[in-house]
């Protein structure tokens, strides 16, 4: 939607991606580092948070599609019009090829979960065209439009491709926490930067932005760069947390656990008091 809440939607979609993707990999990579070597099979409960996960992606597609072909003024399932002879609202269209796409993800990945002949790493190939989808589509999406406008959305191509060649390299790198983290925080990048691109064209307090000074275009390169740190911050923040939370409970279970046992051995030696007293 050529608006402000049609690019808050997408940037929620990422947003909450990057932090759902950076809490599976950190929980992951603890599981796989407090394991012994030999124990390499994951339990049924990574199993079921990727379940999660495709069903999200599937469900957000859906409905970003919906939203972008069945607004007011959105283009109702028709891509032209043979009565003014032109395209209908090929923006809404281009932005539901993009959602498809991620659909088409979060289904590769319920496959590869369900059918064992899947190959491995499938998951990971369609998020890689999903994203490189989603820049193609952006690389011409602002063609003809003015400098700021069109330098907003080439500065996000930079985290798109990034995302995408990070994915494909999971596909034959796997478990590597640094590749993993990375990702999720090109989503944090992209979802932050949405976000400030609806800010920058579809200003709330209606100041509109001059899209032909150089002046807003050199502030906005500087400001991407900000929200490079702030998707770096939001990555070290979750995962710091994750780490702590998932020690400390770790270290609880542990300690239960061996009061536990130290219990049972004390009403066994007991026990064993008692019977030789009887025999006695």
């Amino acid at each position: 939607m050529a608006n402000f809440g049609g690019h808050a939607i997408p940037g929620s979609f990422f947003l909450l991606f990057g932090f759902w993707l950076t809490v599976k990999h950190v929980l992951q990579h603890y599981w796989r580092t407090s394991q012994p070597k030999g124990r390499q099979i994951m339990p049924p409960f990574f199993k079921k948070m990727d379940y999660v996960e495709g069903g999200f992606q599937i469900f957000a597609s859906f409905v970003g599609i919906m939203v972008e072909q069945f607004v007011v003024d959105g283009p109702h399932a028709r891509l032209y019009d043979r009565e003014n002879t032109s395209w209908v609202k090929l923006m809404n269209w281009q932005h539901s090829t993009m959602y498809l796409f991620f659909g088409i993800s979060g289904a590769a990945l319920l496959a590869s979960l369900t059918i064992k002949r899947v190959p491995l790493g499938v998951d990971r190939l369609a998020l890689s065209i999903a994203l490189f989808v989603e820049g193609f589509l952006f690389l011409y999406h602002v063609h003809g439009r003015e400098p700021l406008d069109a330098h907003v959305h080439t500065l996000l191509l930079f985290a798109v491709f990034a995302g995408s060649a990070s994915n494909m390299l999971e596909v034959f790198i796997r478990n590597n926490i640094l590749l993993e983290l990375f990702r999720a925080q090109m989503f944090f990048l992209q979802g932050s930067w949405f976000y400030q691109i609806g800010v920058v064209l579809y200003p709330l307090n209606g100041d509109a932005w001059d899209l032909k000074l150089h002046d807003n275009m050199m502030f906005v390169t500087m400001c991407f760069c900000w929200h490079l740190a702030l998707s770096m911050l939001l990555v070290t923040c979750s995962a710091s947390i994750v780490c702590f939370t998932t020690t400390r409970c770790s270290v609880k279970g542990r300690d239960i656990e061996i009061g536990m046992r130290n219990t049972s051995s004390k009403t066994s030696s007991q026990k064993a008091l008692l019977e030789e007293s009887d025999e006695e």
